[in-house]
């Protein structure tokens, strides 16, 4: 398992009328932590897509707790807890400076050959950085 986390402040343009997350802005907060995992790895989606490798998302699911609100200091923690194969999938939970969860997701995206637009494993290098957090 293989977990890490990322902060992100909570921007106006993010919140409602009445001054709280907006519930679509949610998947976007798990795209920065999903992408900032990928870099931990030295693998950014960049280097993925200049190899022809695309991560189109399959599924997205979210459960809401407690609504965030404008300027809170949110930390995102992804966290991979199967070895990848021909999909991946991260889980989610996003936390406030109090460290309630305010919710938690998932979100399982598959390896896809740019050319062929089929599914292919997951890359050797990939799999060779994140083995050693499963054994």
């Amino acid at each position: 398992m293989y977990t890490s986390e990322t902060k992100v402040r909570v921007r106006y343009g993010e919140t409602d009328k009445m001054g709280y997350v907006y519930y679509g802005i949610y998947p976007l907060y798990y795209e920065i932590g999903r992408t900032e995992l990928m870099r931990n790895f030295e693998l950014p989606y960049k280097k993925l897509e200049d190899e022809g490798i695309m991560l189109p998302v399959k599924s997205l699911d979210i459960k809401y707790y407690k609504a965030a609100q404008y300027d809170d200091l949110l930390t995102i923690k992804t966290t991979i807890k199967e070895l990848p194969l021909a999909r991946i999938t991260f889980y989610y939970e996003i936390f406030n400076e109090n460290k309630e969860l305010l919710n938690e997701g998932t979100t399982t995206l598959v390896f896809v050959d740019e050319k062929t637009r089929r599914p292919r494993k997951a890359p050797q290098e990939m799999i060779i950085k994140i083995k050693p957090y499963f054994e």
